[in-house]
């Protein structure tokens, strides 16, 4: 069973035929795309993964791979490469590509590279939604309570941060089971690396 839709994209019309059938005959979705301009002028929020030609007109896989970084999208990217090529696949593995495949390729070979990426793509939005639901949990607290997650985040004891904030411990422990009952969190642990999993690296 596939994980997701993979985004064909080359601007050989045979080629994506091609591409299409392999997919349809193993079931797995897809979407066709005749350029790299094309893909992004209707980029897709759906998971899945990426299976783009290097050498493409206007502009090549490399180029998108780099814009597609720019913009935020996460899901992963092949790149499919004549022998001529491998140097340029190399730069696209350094840009960020999963894989890349050689043409003339083996079907069996691709099908697997294409099953991994749609896995990796699978977790990946996963993770992303993930994300995007503890961000909105932080948001809906109040701000003492906000006060009181930082502190645990800090390491500090309850009495600890009782004094900073002017408040009783035992009103810290109230703020605190008020925290894990928004956060849905099981445990003080789960919730400190809820906390820490939406700042920003750096």
């Amino acid at each position: 069973m596939s994980e997701g839709v993979v985004h064909i994209i080359d601007d050989d019309a045979a080629m994506r035929d091609s591409l299409g059938f392999l997919l349809q005959v193993n079931r797995i979705p897809y979407r066709l795309f005749e350029s790299a301009v094309a893909f992004l002028q209707d980029l897709p929020e759906d998971g899945g993964c990426v299976l783009t030609d290097v050498r493409m007109p206007e502009m090549n896989g490399i180029e998108m791979v780099r814009q597609l970084k720019e913009r935020g999208y996460r899901a992963p990217v092949i790149v499919m490469t004549g022998h001529a090529d491998v140097p340029l696949a190399i730069e696209a593995m350094k840009a960020g590509v999963v894989d890349f495949i050689e043409k003339p390729f083996d079907e069996e070979l691709l099908l697997s590279a294409i099953q991994t990426a749609l896995q990796q793509g699978k977790a990946q939005s996963e993770q992303d939604a993930a994300l995007s639901e503890t961000r909105k949990r932080i948001a809906a607290l109040s701000p003492r309570e906000g006060e009181v997650l930082g502190g645990l985040v800090e390491g500090k004891a309850n009495k600890v941060i009782a004094y900073d904030l002017g408040i009783s411990p035992r009103t810290v422990e109230i703020y605190r089971a008020n925290l894990m009952t928004k956060m849905q969190a099981r445990s003080l642990s789960e919730l400190v690396r809820m906390a820490l999993s939406v700042r920003e690296p750096g």
